[in-house]
Formats: C-alpha cells, structure tokens, sequence
C-alpha cells in the first residue's frame, strides 16, 4: 500500500531543511518526524506519495551525509 504524504501526516507537521537551496524547479524533499519513522516526499508534490523509513535508518542516512560519505559536506 502507498500513502499520500496527507494519509501519512497533516500538513503543518512537514519541514523542510533550512539550507535547502531552490533551484530552478525546487528539487527539495520534506520530511515528518513521526513517532517511530520518518515520512519523505517530493515538497512539488505535497499530497502525492511519501516514502518511510524506521528512525534508526533515518538517523544513519544522516550520519552518513554530515561524515560527507555523500559527496557533499556542510559548510560550516
């Protein structure tokens, strides 16, 4: 079963991240932190579907992109 983004959280609980850059068509994600999970959809598509993860998945992925495993790294 695939859940709209709406199905998975109400509006106000997305955000998005403060150094998302638009560019051209706004290639950014949001995401919802949900109790045990973490909801991500495309922020052009803001009732279409969501991806989720568990929590501790979410928060190695973002371990990984801070460590720069990525080929990106925080300018601060």
């Amino acid at each position: 079963m695939c859940l709209t983004a709406l199905e998975l959280a109400d509006e106000d609980c997305w955000f998005k991240s403060s150094h998302s850059i638009e560019t051209g068509g706004g290639s950014c994600v949001s995401i919802a932190a949900l109790p045990d999970r973490v909801g991500i959809r495309d922020d052009k598509r803001r009732t279409g579907p969501a991806f989720v993860v568990p929590l501790p998945a979410w928060a190695s992925f973002v371990d990984e992109v801070r460590a720069g495993r990525f080929g990106w790294r925080r300018s601060r």
